[in-house]
């Protein structure tokens, strides 16, 4: 069958290959897709019901409504001193089809996009549709977090490559580690110098522990393209509701791209989004203090486990060292430890190749599922099976 090559050659993520792949079991505990337990607000619930019924349920102008253009705007420069003119905000189809519009509007044939990893499975495969290069950039040895050295380095050893765009996700998935003020703005003289477009996926800036987040765009406005949304500050990943925040000259571009994709977001998750921006300011902030609960419980697991993790200062992961006593991939590892427990984590390669050796747990679950988890997980690693055949 002729098909795209392109398509042909990329997957279905590691994430979710995994995730469809787990044994059927009644008792089964995922710690895998970054799915929040929690609910989305009622208020913000009810906003949708009323859109109904007023049938709001048309095409909307292809950017989103003004009014939630208009809300989102005055969010987030409440939130993170973001100065975007509504004009210059785009609601996307989550944070996904923002991150596929910017980069199908940046990259021409063969530009290169700096990638520090282990990352998030999405951004690759897109590099790879809008026939960009991908120049990973490894971080394990730099407390997975990217560096002025390792950057100008990496810059100067891929010049070939043609460096267009760097993408910055923080806080990180698969990692949880953020970057503080100072380390972003010590990035910022490589990045203006090799004068690169920054994709900041700042999709869990609102789950940001022990120091307030920095965005990107308020170090360097003229060309960063910011990524957010309301699936992880919200409890509303159904809703499939995100936003495309960037300069007007960039916006108009992107515009066409959205267009072309999706025409529009839903009109009713619109409906609720205002809803959330206006009335569920703080929302989030009460999200964040039971996600900050469960990421203290789990490391204090962790660590009467003797297990060796990357500390976590922002979203719902944190990403541990395969056992030292199992014999395996991390893709086994993970595959053994649901089977036989009933507990399913990600593996770490499907992160990448600098994931091996390592896994994702998602503390985005119950406090009594974490803790039922953790309970079989230190009776497995007890017990001699708790290795590769």
């Amino acid at each position: 069958m002729r098909t795209n090559q392109v398509i042909q050659q990329i997957q279905v993520s590691g994430i979710r290959r995994f995730d469809e792949a787990l044994p059927q079991r009644r008792d089964l505990i995922k710690l895998t897709v970054g799915e929040p337990d929690l609910k989305t607000p009622a208020h913000i619930k009810a906003a949708a019901v009323r859109a109904i019924e007023a049938d709001w349920t048309h095409y909307s102008p292809l950017m989103g409504f003004a009014q939630l253009q208009r809300a989102a705007s005055n969010y987030f420069q409440h939130q993170y001193g973001l100065n975007y003119a509504p004009s210059e905000i785009i609601a996307t189809v989550g944070a996904t089809e923002a991150v596929a519009t910017t980069l199908m509007t940046l990259l021409n044939p063969g530009d290169g996009v700096l990638l520090p990893t282990p990352a998030y499975t999405s951004y690759e495969p897109v590099v790879e549709i809008a026939q960009g290069q991908l120049i990973p950039i490894d971080t394990t040895n730099t407390g997975y977090k990217l560096t002025p050295q390792t950057l100008q380095t990496t810059l100067r050893q891929h010049a070939d490559q043609h460096p267009k765009v760097l993408i910055l996700n923080y806080p990180t998935n698969p990692t949880g580690v953020t970057y503080t003020r100072a380390e972003l703005e010590a990035l910022l003289p490589v990045i203006q110098r090799a004068g690169l477009f920054v994709l900041s996926d700042e999709i869990y800036s609102a789950l940001t522990y022990e120091q307030d987040h920095t965005a990107f765009a308020t170090l360097y406005p003229t060309k960063t393209i910011t990524i957010n949304g309301l699936s992880k500050s919200h409890a509303m990943t159904g809703w499939r509701l995100g936003f495309i925040m960037a300069p007007q000259a960039l916006i108009n571009e992107m515009k066409k791209t959205h267009q072309y994709l999706v025409t529009s977001t839903s009109s009713i998750s619109q409906a609720a989004a205002i809803e959330a921006l206006t009335n569920g300011v703080t929302d989030g902030d009460q999200m964040r203090a039971i996600y900050q609960q469960r990421r203290d419980f789990v490391i204090q697991q962790l660590t009467k486990l003797g297990l060796n993790f990357i500390y976590p200062t922002g979203a719902f992961y944190v990403f541990v060292q395969v056992p030292a006593q199992f014999v395996g991939s991390s893709w086994e590892f993970a595959t053994t430890l649901a089977e036989q427990t009933g507990v399913a984590v990600i593996p770490g390669s499907s992160f990448g190749a600098n994931g091996e050796g390592w896994f994702r747990i998602s503390y985005a679950a119950s406090q009594t599922a974490l803790t039922t988890a953790f309970s079989r997980l230190a009776t497995w690693l007890a017990q001699p099976q708790a290795q590769a055949n």
